[in-house]
């Protein structure tokens, strides 16, 4: 079964949280019409404070997306996989995976605030927004609202 996946990541610094900065930075879309791509490979969007948070697409192999995305039958069962642990905000216990029926999208948010090395900068931040569709979709089914929501965003002071 086709399995559509976009991985949409906005990342900025300090100097974004507030005023006009953080209202474009807020104002970032979390989908995007998918391009053609051949199978085994997502759609990724980086909006970055560095570029004035304008979007640059790519394709990544989908072993590079931070997902766990696995066959079960009749449904994909998905998990967004939280790599870099040190970077997390705190939150409550992660959410279980969520099984996808053929035609049924979800979409993930997980945040994530870093540090520099010997914290002699400023406080770094990314937003990844998961968009995940199980079955053939239309290239504009991101830009919708999803069946399936699962927010792991916390507090990033």
């Amino acid at each position: 079964m086709e399995i559509t996946v976009q991985w949409v990541k906005v990342s900025w610094t300090k100097e974004s949280r507030g005023g006009e900065a953080a209202a474009l930075r807020n104002a970032v879309p979390v989908g995007f019409a998918v391009p053609e791509l051949p199978s085994r490979v997502a759609h990724f969007v980086h909006l970055s404070e560095r570029y004035g948070f304008e979007p640059r697409s790519a394709e990544r192999p989908l072993r590079e997306v931070g997902l766990s995305l696995r066959n079960e039958g009749d449904r994909l069962r998905v998990l967004a996989r939280v790599d870099p642990m040190f970077g997390l905000p705190p939150r409550r216990r992660r959410p279980p995976a969520v099984r996808l029926l053929p035609g049924q999208w979800v979409r993930w948010q997980l945040n994530y605030r870093f540090s520099s090395a010997m914290g002699m900068r400023g406080w770094s931040y990314w937003l990844d927004t998961f968009n995940i569709a199980y079955g053939p979709v239309d290239p504009d089914v991101f830009l919708s609202e999803p069946p399936v929501f699962v927010d792991e965003r916390g507090p990033v002071r």
